[in-house]
């Protein structure tokens, strides 16, 4: 088959990114020293994982203080760390917030960068309900070309996100 990725059946695309997210991926920490991102050991750290085995990187995630950095910091640490990557492994950015127009803009700005995809975790605070969180996840992925990674972390978001969510979600 010589089609784009956009020509696919929607199940050989997810088949298709879920082999591109195989693997161990490990969720980054952000250094910082004072008060500012330190670019020095986000790369050591950056090569540190690589060179231990990882297939991917997630940066910007609730371990990566996603929730604190600005919207520019988001951006010079995605598109750093993606420069540093080198293609070794791929490298999603957590681009998920309590807000619906938040979220597309980062995982907009995300592909613009040229990440593999974007992470989005289910809405914190709100407490949206199963068909909130599903229409929230909905919106974002209809927002982008990249691969989305669901991301239920309850104790951080207030809320679970179920299989049932997950299902209202899977074709889009």
């Amino acid at each position: 088959a010589s089609g784009t990725n956009a020509e696919m059946p929607a199940r050989a695309r997810r088949e298709e990114e879920v082999r591109m997210f195989e693997g161990l991926s490990v969720a980054m920490v952000t250094p910082f020293r004072s008060g500012a991102i330190d670019w020095d050991a986000t790369e050591r750290l950056v090569e540190h994982m690589i060179t231990g085995g990882v297939q991917g990187l997630v940066v910007s995630g609730s371990t990566g203080e996603a929730a604190t950095c600005t919207v520019e910091e988001r951006r010079e640490l995605w598109k750093f760390v993606r420069e540093r990557a080198r293609g070794r492994v791929w490298v999603v950015a957590g681009t998920g917030t309590n807000s619906t127009a938040d979220s597309i803009a980062l995982t907009r700005m995300a592909e613009e960068l040229g990440m593999d995809g974007a992470m989005v975790v289910t809405p914190f605070y709100n407490k949206p309900t199963p068909k909130g969180q599903a229409a929230h996840f909905a919106a974002v992925a209809r927002s982008t070309k990249l691969p989305i990674i669901l991301y239920n972390v309850p104790g951080r978001t207030g809320t679970n996100t179920t299989p049932d969510v997950l299902a209202m979600v899977q074709d889009v």
